[in-house]
């Protein structure tokens, strides 16, 4: 007997983000800041799994490891090269990713933005930009038509906690900021920007479920800790889920554990485990978010992220098989969840870290593309097709 069975109709899938999959998107911030002199990435995207080209074949991958959903997203610089200025072709391949997956019984789940702005855009402020409300909408809303009577879900962003935090607090994203007071204007204006987003959509393309993504840390308060734990879990969740009001769906990405005590973050615990990223293995993380966003938004939850960076396949399966074990504990207490999505289908550009963590369930030979599925990859496989661990 299984040891744990999944709802009826419960989606498994895996995700990839444009940038860091596609290869050859010169045209946004993220590439210029790879070339920038001063840069802080390991290396550039360059190449990265040329999916753009290959996509057919990761849809394919997708579908004979026997799983229901592909996240994938839509490069905006590519649709809107110029302001105001749209690339009917950009928006057919898109389609074309969406109809690929549609005919191998994948359905496909649309993120509008993950990270990266057009040129044309950075250079006016970004998110800081008084135009970037009324762009965002009209882009969403133009994609979401062409896209839409192909698409399973939407979302508007991908991790806008992130977008803020790294891009506008810490400095590691562009624009590059460290400025907390900025970075607090700019959750407020990528809320405003979700709300916009979701209308657009849902003007497109009704009836096809939106909402947004959302970093969530299971945070895990030590003595001394409260005030700093409500000092970095506002700003970084709690605001972004009140944005979410009247949405169909909140995603909840999920990798580890933080310990708050009274002087803020502590260091992973001494004999726990870290990965590839430097962050403690806690897969347990997963069941204690899942919670946390149903109950503060009271939307059905996707686990729209979840997984592991590291070199070590039997870790990964293990990971999974810990946090998937607590989504069945979720929906033993009546908690609506719909998916389970793991990042990410292939081992790809990490951002400023470049190509050395690897959270793929599928190798990627960096000279010739071949694709590697590894044993993870088959077990999964299997979990998706049994519906049960």
């Amino acid at each position: 007997m299984p040891e744990r069975s999944f709802p009826d109709g419960f989606l498994w899938g895996t995700a990839t983000a444009a940038h860091q999959i596609e290869g050859g998107n010169s045209n946004n911030d993220w590439w210029e800041l790879e070339h920038a002199p001063d840069t802080n990435c390991a290396e550039p995207s360059g190449d990265a799994c040329d999916s753009y080209h290959r996509y057919d074949e990761d849809v394919a991958l997708v579908a004979d490891l026997g799983l229901s959903a592909y996240r994938f997203s839509v490069e905006w610089s590519r649709v809107e090269p110029a302001e105001g200025e749209f690339s009917r072709a950009a928006l057919d391949h898109y389609r074309r990713v969406a109809a690929a997956c549609r005919e191998r019984g994948v359905a496909p789940f649309v993120t509008l933005h993950h990270f990266t702005h057009p040129r044309w855009l950075a250079a006016q402020g970004t998110w800081e930009a008084p135009v970037a409300l009324d762009r965002f909408a009209r882009y969403c809303e133009r994609t979401a038509a062409h896209l839409g009577d192909l698409v399973g879900l939407f979302a508007t962003f991908n991790e806008p906690n992130v977008l803020s935090t790294m891009g506008w607090r810490h400095g590691v994203f562009p624009p590059r900021v460290r400025d907390r007071d900025r970075r607090l204007a700019v959750n407020d204006v990528l809320v405003r920007a979700h709300r916009a987003g979701v209308g657009a959509v849902r003007s497109a393309a009704p009836g096809v479920p939106v909402g947004l993504t959302l970093s969530m840390t299971d945070y895990q308060l030590q003595p001394g800790g409260e005030a700093w734990l409500e000092r970095l879990r506002v700003p970084s969740e709690d605001v972004f889920l009140a944005g979410t009001s009247g949405d169909d769906y909140v995603g909840v990405q999920t990798y580890t554990r933080r310990r708050i005590g009274p002087e803020g973050a502590l260091p992973p615990e001494d004999g726990v485990a870290v990965t590839q990223m430097g962050y403690e293995v806690w897969p347990d993380a997963l069941e204690a978010t899942i919670r946390r966003a149903a109950a503060l938004t009271g939307l059905p939850v996707h686990v729209t992220e979840n997984g592991i960076g590291t070199d070590d396949d039997e870790l990964r399966v293990d990971f999974v098989r810990r946090a998937l074990a607590g989504v069945g504990r979720c929906l033993d207490d009546g908690i609506d969840v719909r998916s389970y999505t793991y990042w990410s289908l292939l081992d790809n550009f990490e951002w400023v870290l470049g190509y050395r963590p690897t959270f793929g369930l599928v190798a990627v030979d960096r000279t010739t593309f071949a694709r590697m599925p590894k044993p993870s990859a088959a077990w999964f496989g299997a979990v998706a097709r049994a519906n049960a661990l």
